[in-house]
């Protein structure tokens, strides 16, 4: 971080600052790996895979409902119960290699933590922002970020290729090394209470809008549900199970797709102005499509023996999940959209929650069934089933009515981000 960044920053956001860094740091350091956790400790299988995002993936529909119920106590103080919760779980991760079904309850533990940090974090950033300007600050939170996601992958890469790092020996060190940050971020968001002077409290009621008008929208997010969750999970699980690639390989994948992504998401902000939202939905459906069924070709090469495990083909797999990295990020266009169809402005949160909401549901679903068809009938199937699915999002840019005006003024301005999973 430059020193340039400090200039002038008050206390808090200095504070914050490097909260938002090791937050960044912690999660490279685990949650971007654990794939390869359940596949070198415990040997999962496709079907045990898809069963694992049930503790994952459940604690990002509770976290809404937790954080209603405790919104009286502020965002950092939920953010301080966040990080004791992720530091917990990864420590137990850490140092006990226990049964699949404990290890289970303790990454639930740690993923709790996670969900329950990720809604707040830009709110409390926001509010520390006062008399400046909001999208270069915000621009500046994203940043670090970045910049750290990347640092930790490459951390992980020289710590596996080295052999510093092992998940299967007795101490984990990567988990004890995240929790251990984890800590140092619980430790400074009680410095940050006792700091900040008026405590960050917003409306968080639980409350979910669905209208008629809407209903495009909606189907959208159960689609993201569908088309994150198979890529997330499967995705990198052809690498894993059928290429026997290790975390060193998704670390180097992972920091060239954030490098890129650096790049690509101002671009895209730009292509959406150019171009409007209706063409970038029809982009964006196709660009699953595309990712979708070049992967299940591969795939079933891989697994039938067609094609060979070392040079090209194992390359374009490499691309393929980079660009569908890039594919995931072109999600913002669906929140856009809805922008430009709200029928008031106060509805466009509560609905992106319920959004949220579906998309959680859906993909635990989708990890299940997905388990199923890559166990009974091939690893390519999955990746057929999203690209077929693919093409409702097709349906939906060509029948969905969008105020292009209303959606994308004022100028729309995009910061790089990272995705959370791989």
């Amino acid at each position: 971080m430059r020193i340039g960044l400090f200039k002038k920053a008050k206390k808090e956001i200095v504070v914050y600052f490097f909260i938002l860094a090791l937050t960044a740091l912690g999660l490279g350091l685990s949650d971007g790996i654990f794939s390869n956790y359940f596949k070198e400790a415990y040997n999962v299988n496709a079907f045990q895979r898809g069963l694992i995002e049930f503790p994952r993936e459940l604690p990002g529909i509770l976290s809404t409902v937790v954080i209603s119920l405790l919104s009286f106590i502020g965002d950092i103080r939920i953010s301080i119960i966040a990080q004791l919760l992720s530091c917990i779980g990864l420590l137990l991760l850490g140092f006990l290699t226990p049964p699949f079904a404990v290890m289970c309850i303790f990454l639930f533990v740690n993923s709790m933590g996670m969900h329950l940090f990720f809604p707040l974090s830009d709110g409390i950033g926001m509010s520390l922002i006062k008399g400046e300007e909001v999208g270069k600050r915000m621009g500046q939170y994203k940043g670090v970020s970045t910049a750290f996601s990347m640092f930790a992958s490459i951390l992980v890469f020289v710590g596996f290729r080295t052999g510093i790092f092992s998940l299967t020996s007795p101490v984990k060190i990567t988990f004890v090394i995240g929790a251990l940050i984890f800590a140092v971020v619980f430790i400074l968001f009680i410095y940050m209470n006792k700091i900040v002077k008026i405590p960050i409290k917003q409306d968080r009621k639980l409350k979910f809008v669905f209208r008629r008008e809407y209903k495009y929208y909606y189907i959208l997010a159960i689609m993201t549900g569908v088309q994150k969750q198979i890529m997330a999970v499967y995705g990198p699980w052809v690498l894993i199970d059928l290429l026997s690639k290790r975390a060193d390989t998704i670390a180097i994948l992972g920091i060239i797709g954030s490098f890129i992504g650096i790049f690509f998401i101002p671009a895209l902000g730009r292509w959406l102005d150019r171009y409007g939202i209706r063409k970038m939905l029809y982009a964006d459906a196709l660009s699953f499509i595309v990712v979708y069924i070049a992967y299940g070709f591969l795939a079933s090469g891989f697994s039938s023996g067609i094609l060979s495990k070392v040079g090209i083909p194992v390359i374009l797999t490499f691309v393929l999940i980079i660009l569908d990295r890039m594919s995931m990020q072109m999600s913002m266009i669906k929140t856009i959209y809805l922008r430009s169809i709200a029928v008031d402005k106060s509805e466009i949160t509560p609905t992106l929650s319920f959004g949220m909401s579906m998309d959680h549901i859906v993909s635990i679903v989708c990890a299940y069934i997905g388990g199923i068809i890559w166990t009974a009938f091939g690893p390519q199937y999955i990746f057929f089933f999203a690209a077929v699915a693919s093409f409702v999002n097709l349906a939906v840019a060509k029948l969905a009515v969008i105020n292009e005006d209303k959606g994308l003024k004022p100028r729309v301005k995009v910061q790089a981000v990272v995705n959370e999973e791989m």
